[in-house]
């Protein structure tokens, strides 16, 4: 999964392209996008989020942001926009160097106020953002025959123009965080140590501050649900999804929703506070969002429905924020239909 998205040159995220927009490119033309996020969606969706990222700003008495994995650089577009002086430094890490010449582009017009990062920095005092990042992490996938446990890899098969992929098993000690009896025979589901040792990062980072982290996914108790045996690896090409990784290789996008309490518990064992987690519909609307659709066009508003709507992007994708040294910040867009209970 990591050389199919990051390889040099080769892998999804590395080799250029347009990943990110509303339409996929008509047959026999110009290449289209294969899938769209919020920022992208709607322009409102990031002046939301700054009135979130803002009012932590102000608690922590700071004026960093950064960003991990930032796509397009619609989203640093849209909160350095609404943010305006209250940021004096805008900081992106992003593996892709094809990505960050797109956002170098992008973002031109604030000048050094955006810096690219090729490491973690070693101490950070602000607000952290990532909003689709931890989906595109590389996982591992685990099978169960019904005994035993098995790591699903991928090797190839065939010689020159025929060589493709297929999958093959092994043992392994990893497991699930939930009991065997869990899972019926023939379960396939994921593991996501590579964003747990992201988070782990982080609060070895984060000396004061917050960190935002937006996805799609579920708490413990619903992604590793017996009637999910198939797991949640997929696939996005011209805005269509498919389940076979192993076919188009490099050229359409690998992904895996997220165990949020695993995120929960990695942040809590690491140092950092819960201070929430809930919908991106409840967070957006605890934000304002509602407010800002009263002054937007039509277009504007019929996207930025799709931010709310349970079966568009409301209820799949949530929020989590993490905090270091705030004791008592009770973040805005957590006020109301908080669910950390659930985690």
């Amino acid at each position: 999964m990591a050389l199919a998205l990051y390889a040099p040159g080769r892998g999804y995220y590395a080799k250029g392209g347009q990943q990110f927009g509303h339409l996929p490119g008509p047959k026999g033309g110009k290449p289209g996008s294969d899938f769209v996020t919020a920022p992208e969606l709607s322009p409102l969706f990031g002046a939301a989020l700054a009135r979130q990222v803002g009012q932590a700003l102000v608690a922590a008495k700071a004026d960093t942001i950064w960003e991990f994995g930032a796509g397009s650089g619609a989203l640093a577009e849209q909160l350095l926009d609404a943010l305006g002086d209250k940021v004096r430094r805008y900081a992106i890490v992003d593996v892709s160097g094809a990505l960050r010449a797109q956002q170098a582009q992008r973002l031109a017009r604030f000048g050094a106020r955006v810096q690219w990062l090729d490491q973690w920095p070693l101490h950070m005092h602000g607000v952290v953002v990532g909003n689709e990042v931890l989906d595109a992490m590389p996982v591992q996938l685990l099978h169960f025959d019904g005994t035993d446990w098995h790591e699903r890899g991928v090797i190839a098969v065939g010689v020159g123009g025929s060589q493709g992929f297929v999958w093959q098993d092994r043992p392994t000690a990893l497991r699930p965080p939930v009991p065997d009896d869990n899972f019926v025979p023939g379960t396939t589901i994921e593991i996501h140590l590579q964003a747990q040792a992201f988070v782990r990062t982080l609060a070895s980072r984060l000396d004061c501050g917050m960190a935002l982290l937006i996805d799609y996914g579920f708490p413990e108790a619903e992604y590793y649900h017996p009637q999910r045996s198939d797991g949640t690896l997929m696939c996005h090409r011209a805005h269509r999804a498919d389940s076979n990784p192993l076919a188009d290789v490099g050229d359409k996008d690998i992904t895996s929703h997220i165990d949020f309490t695993a995120i929960a518990l990695v942040a809590q064992d690491a140092g950092l506070t819960v201070a929430g987690y809930t919908t991106q519909a409840h967070f957006l609307m605890n934000c304002g969002l509602l407010d800002l659709l009263l002054t937007a066009d039509l277009k504007q508003r019929a996207n930025a429905q799709k931010l709310l709507t349970e079966h568009e992007m409301g209820e799949l994708f949530k929020v989590i924020a993490l905090t270091r040294g705030m004791p008592g910040f009770v973040p805005l867009g957590f006020s109301s239909g908080d669910r950390s209970h659930t985690l």
